[in-house]
């Protein structure tokens, strides 16, 4: 009560529009609650119960306690009245300026099952109470019946007359009259009896007491008072008719709500359950063979790991423009430093590249890209392993393969394409197929996204991106292998004609005369000399077509990565 004088509000006048203005005048706020409800939490927590035993334990007499017991009767009920109405307005509020409960579907779980346990205790102590008030009106009806007085059953009258009497044979009339054992006990006590039989009316143990009625409580309430046997009493009808009701709102309301939070737990779970079950009869429908139906369970069952069901991409687009640029960053800059051809760029750049990136997957054994496809995103691996294949347009005896991994790209055709200034609509063809070894995660970068990445490029004036672009790039490797491939190959016939020929002189020297050969020396030197030069010209010019035809595979075109004429 001391905090709600100090507590700020939002006038309700201010809810036109956001969150409203915040009140924070303490005289405005004590006005507010003098008004609303600082009676209903005087009366909640006013001692009356302790004033009224306070009063008895010093001024007891033998006739205050029945007048004493009745005055804590009704007074522990109706300030249940006013405790209870102010649980609703509380959790109202509590809803309305949160939002939620808990947000958390555990705690918010746990909460409506602590309300829950609430309600059986506020039960069960009723029982207990209206327990002992049937007790006694049996009691009082056995004094009635033998004639004596009721005020007999209280201490400290034992100065009245007739007491003698009565204690002599008390003990008998209240056994007789009142005892519940037995299938036929002589008072009904109803739903009452349970608590006379158990001995916890006569307990003094307050643990048995209290757990014994919480059960009972806990269990009425769940069962909505189904096994509760009535008496006629028109007291215990109106209770059990209030038991059966309030169960049911309780069930519906706190258990419901409860369990709304668990299924959140497992709600993911069951939309892929569902999905996959379309998925099934829809592939069913169509007569899918088996191979591609087992690439759709695996696809399915790979992304279901990877996101949890969550849709990231729509998740993050629903945020304003700034939040996203940063959860991008966060989320993608030191995945996106591991690309070699990003490292070395400044940090404005990354940042647009950050924003335009797209997540994706890939199972294994699928084809991200075949050859002669038009390419339409450029791929950055993130985790995983690929296969690159080439086979120059088709080309008999022509077969390149390269692996992959960590950090590279495939996709490079769409940066030429996005470079050039003169390219247009059409995509590029791919030159490469490039199929997945095993579950691919990558950043991908569209055609129109990349054409404004491809733009910051042109401004960069650095010979080290267009170095790196060669080094990684697919297309360079495979025309530079092929290059060096060529010129091994030349200068290895090259090496073979001039052994050759060295070989072919000395057998014509050593085979010669003393005389004739000093006479011809000089003879055969010319003529070998000729011969070699001759042979060397054809083998040169057969040199020359072999090259050509294995390094027939055309140079890659060169990204323009300088600045533009403007």
């Amino acid at each position: 009560m001391a905090l709600q004088f100090r507590t700020a509000y939002i006038a309700p006048s201010s809810r036109v529009f956001g969150r409203g203005e915040l009140v924070i005048n303490p005289a405005q706020i004590a006005k507010r609650y003098l008004r609303w409800y600082f009676i209903i939490d005087f009366l909640s927590v006013l001692p009356l119960p302790q004033i009224v035993i306070w009063r008895f334990l010093h001024r007891s007499r033998g006739s205050d306690v029945l007048s004493t017991k009745q005055a804590l009767f009704f007074m522990v009920l109706l300030q249940y009245i006013p405790r209870f109405a102010r649980i609703v307005p509380l959790t109202s509020e509590l809803k309305r300026t949160a939002g939620v409960i808990a947000e958390t579907a555990w705690a918010g779980a746990a909460y409506y099952l602590l309300l829950y346990m609430l309600a059986s205790h506020i039960v069960g102590a009723f029982w207990y109470l209206l327990s002992i008030e049937r007790n006694i009106t049996c009691w009082q009806e056995a004094c009635e019946k033998s004639g004596h007085n009721t005020s007999f059953l209280y201490c400290g009258n034992n100065h009245m007359p007739g007491y003698n009497s009565w204690s002599n044979i008390s003990s008998s009339v209240l056994t007789e009259n009142c005892s519940p054992d037995g299938d036929n006990p002589p008072f009904d006590f109803g739903i009452f009896k349970q608590a006379l039989t158990s001995g916890i009316v006569s307990s003094k143990k307050f643990v048995l007491k209290y757990c014994y009625c919480l059960w009972w409580g806990l269990q009425n309430l769940s069962t909505l008072g189904q096994g509760l046997q009535t008496s006629t009493y028109p007291g215990e009808s109106l209770f059990s008719i209030t038991l059966a009701i309030s169960g049911l709102i309780l069930f519906a309301l706190l258990i419901g709500n409860m369990q709304t939070y668990l299924q959140s737990l497992t709600i993911r779970l069951e939309e892929m359950r569902v999905k996959k079950r379309d998925s099934e009869q829809w592939m069913h429908h169509r007569l899918l063979p088996q191979d591609l139906r087992e690439r759709v369970r695996r696809y399915d069952q790979y992304k279901w790991l990877e996101t949890r069901g969550v849709d990231e991409e729509n998740l993050v687009q629903s945020l304003p423009k700034d939040l996203r640029r940063d959860i991008k960053r966060h989320l993608c800059l030191s995945l996106v430093k591991r690309v070699p051809l990003f490292e070395n760029m400044d940090e404005r750049l990354l940042d647009a590249i950050c924003e335009r990136l797209k997540p994706c997957l890939y199972t294994c054994h699928s084809y991200i890209v075949r050859e002669g496809d038009p390419v339409d995103e450029m791929l950055f691996i993130i985790r995983g392993r690929l296969e690159s294949v080439t086979t120059d347009g088709g080309r008999s005896g022509f077969y390149n393969r390269g692996l992959l991994k960590e950090g590279d790209f495939c996709g490079e055709e769409l940066l030429t394409w996005a470079l050039d200034p003169k390219s247009g609509s059409n995509l590029p063809s791919s030159t490469r197929t490039v199929k997945a070894l095993k579950e691919v995660e990558a950043f991908a970068l569209s055609a129109d996204e990349l054409k404004f990445v491809a733009g910051q490029f042109r401004r960069l004036h650095s010979r080290q991106v267009q170095h790196t672009f060669r080094f990684y790039s697919q297309q360079w490797r495979t025309w530079a292998a092929c290059f060096i491939q060529a010129a091994w190959r030349r200068h290895c016939k090259r090496k073979m004609i001039e052994q050759r020929h060295k070989e072919e002189v000395e057998m014509e020297l050593a085979g010669g005369d003393g005389d004739g050969g000093s006479r011809s020396l000089g003879t055969t030197f010319l003529v070998s000399k000729f011969a070699a030069n001759a042979l060397r010209g054809v083998h040169r010019n057969r040199n020359v077509k072999t090259g050509r035809e294995l390094v027939n595979l055309p140079k890659p075109p060169e990204p323009d990565f300088t600045a533009d004429a403007d």
